[in-house]
C-alpha cells in the first residue's frame, strides 16, 4: 500500500481567474479570501492534515504574490514553486513542474476547488485497478455547469460529457458524476504530456487517455469550487464547518 505522507502534492494554482475578477479583482483567484484566509491555506492544511510533506504550487499569474503570500511551508508541508513564464495550461504546467514531483503517483489538485475525500481508500483503489491516472468523481444535483464523466461498471473512466445546454427550468435539473480537481497520476502518465507548450489536461489529456488505464473513484465528501461569484459566495458558508489545525498561518 502507497504511504500517503510520502505523496509529492502538485497543486495547479496559475489561473487568472477571468470569470472571478468582478469579485476579486486584486490577486489570483486561489488567494481569494474566504473567512479571513487565502482560499489556498484550506487547501494545505487538509493536505498537511494527511500527512503529506511536500508541496508543490504551479504559479504563473501574479506568482510574486502567491510567494509572498504563502511562503516555503505551512506547518509541517514544505512549499515549492514551479513558476511558467507564459500560460502553460494545467498539463503544460504539470509537465514542466515533472523533475520537482518526486513521488508516484503524484497527487494533484485545482488550486479554485476543495473536496473532502478519503485519500487512503482513493490510493488504494488507484494501487488495485493498476490505474495510469485516478480522478476524484463527486456526484452533484445539477451537471449544467460541469459537465459530468461517465465510467463503466469496473471504473474506466468512458466519455467526458460536455456542460449542459440551458435547460427547461420547470424539468428537474440532470445530476450525475463531475470531475472533482484531485488526481492520482503516474509519472509516466504526466511524462506524456506534451512538454514545452500550452496543454490542458482536463481537455485534451484526460480524454486521449481514455482506454488507457483511466479511472474514476467516487468520493462522498462535500465539494466546492470558486471559479464564479456565485461559487465563490458560498464559500464562507461551506468553511464554516471545517476546522483549522492549530498551526494554521496567520495570514
Amino acid at each position: 500500500m502507497i504511504d500517503q505522507s510520502r505523496l509529492t502534492a502538485a497543486i495547479l494554482a496559475g489561473g487568472s481567474g477571468t470569470r472571478l475578477r468582478s469579485a476579486v479583482a486584486d490577486r489570483p483567484k486561489c488567494l481569494a479570501i474566504v473567512r479571513g484566509r487565502p482560499f489556498l491555506i484550506w487547501i494545505l492544511d487538509q493536505l498537511a492534515a494527511w500527512g503529506i510533506r511536500d508541496a508543490v504550487l504551479c504559479t504563473g499569474y501574479m506568482a510574486d504574490m502567491m510567494e509572498r503570500t504563502l511562503g516555503s511551508s505551512h506547518g509541517s508541508l514544505r512549499i515549492r514553486y514551479s513558476r511558467e513564464g507564459t500560460p502553460m495550461g494545467t498539463g503544460g504546467a504539470l509537465r514542466q513542474a515533472l523533475p520537482m514531483l518526486k513521488s508516484d503517483p503524484v497527487l494533484v489538485l485545482n488550486g479554485d476547488s476543495y473536496c473532502q475525500v478519503d485519500l487512503a481508500a482513493m490510493l488504494g483503489f488507484h494501487e488495485d485497478r493498476l490505474s495510469a491516472a485516478t480522478l476524484l468523481l463527486i456526484q452533484v444535483p445539477d451537471i449544467s455547469r460541469y459537465g459530468h464523466v461517465v465510467i463503466d461498471d469496473r471504473d474506466r473512466v468512458t466519455q467526458f460529457a460536455e456542460k449542459c445546454s440551458p435547460r427547461d427550468l420547470s424539468a428537474p435539473p440532470p445530476s450525475g458524476w463531475i470531475n472533482a480537481g484531485v488526481y492520482l497520476l503516474s509519472r509516466a502518465f504526466i511524462a506524456s504530456i506534451p512538454p514545452g507548450r500550452a496543454v490542458s489536461v482536463e481537455k485534451e489529456i484526460f480524454p486521449s487517455a481514455i482506454n488507457g488505464g483511466l479511472h474514476g473513484f467516487r468520493g462522498h465528501g462535500r465539494f466546492i469550487d470558486i471559479g464564479t461569484p456565485d461559487s465563490y459566495a458560498t464559500a464562507e458558508k461551506f468553511f464554516a464547518s471545517v476546522q483549522i489545525p492549530n498551526f494554521k498561518s496567520e495570514i
